[in-house]
């Protein structure tokens, strides 16, 4: 994937946008396109955040549009940048994968870099985010999401999440969606907690870059990498557990970083 501004190819044939490409736009919302590697999850998340905050708060905070780009079946961290790439045109592009077993993730930040998309990655899973909005999470999971679903579904206040990832089912929707509201700064919390942990022992929060990415911005993976809030150097596979999720909050403005 080579650097440089993105151009616009088309829609894809597979992409399973939430939000009407023809919807209303105008300068004043910010229009970001944000691939998935789940097909359910993420893409779910995503409307929610579209419904109970993309109108802006009529002071400080942005209207904004999420166009989810996904699949059923999902896709691989590599392909899950390259489809972005292709979607977002000039738009802000962010890309959302998990640890899970994937061997490509080096490669997908490389590419991630060179293309100026920004990351979103959950180490051992996206379950994590959602576990951080009613408690606090540590120990290395070793790509296993076992544990964390177990504790989502266990956790006080989550009671709707008591059956999730039951006989497949791992939608956010309904009374799931209604457990996760206003508990949003409780979750960039815990996740900001999680970079200060890090066993790397150089990461901080405070590092994390949330606002637009710039021309002048470096590019090398390691460095893209590291808008996270963890140093340049401590590796992405070692981050257990994290997730970046927390910044796409607070790039949105839907809590302050």
């Amino acid at each position: 994937m080579s650097g440089g501004r993105r151009k616009r190819r088309g829609s894809l044939d597979d992409e399973r946008p939430l939000v009407p490409r023809s919807s209303p736009r105008s300068r004043e919302v910010l229009v970001l396109y944000v691939a998935c590697e789940g097909e359910s999850t993420e893409p779910d998340y995503l409307q929610y955040l579209n419904e109970q905050f993309g109108d802006g708060d009529g002071q400080d905070r942005q209207p904004f549009r999420i166009q989810p780009v996904y699949r059923r079946y999902g896709r691989t961290p590599c392909e899950v940048v390259a489809t972005v790439a292709e979607a977002a045109g000039e738009d802000e592009a962010w890309a959302l994968f998990d640890r899970d077993q994937w061997a490509d993730i080096p490669q997908a930040i490389k590419d991630a870099a060179a293309s100026r998309i920004e990351l979103a990655f959950s180490h051992p899973s996206f379950d994590l985010w959602l576990l951080l909005h009613f408690q606090a999470f540590g120990g290395a999971q070793s790509g296993s999401s076992k544990l964390v679903v177990e504790k989502l579904r266990q956790a006080k206040g989550a009671e709707a999440f008591g059956d999730f990832d039951k006989k497949g089912d791992k939608s956010v929707k309904g009374s799931r969606r209604n457990a996760l509201k206003g508990r949003e700064e409780k979750a960039v919390a815990h996740a900001r907690n999680l970079v200060a942990s890090c066993a790397h022992g150089l990461c901080m929060p405070g590092q994390a870059k949330i606002g637009p990415v710039g021309d002048d911005d470096p590019q090398s993976p390691h460095q893209w990498a590291a808008r996270s809030g963890h140093a340049p150097d401590c590796p992405v596979l070692q981050r257990d557990p994290s997730t970046d999720m927390w910044r796409l909050l607070a790039r949105l403005r839907i809590v302050e970083p």
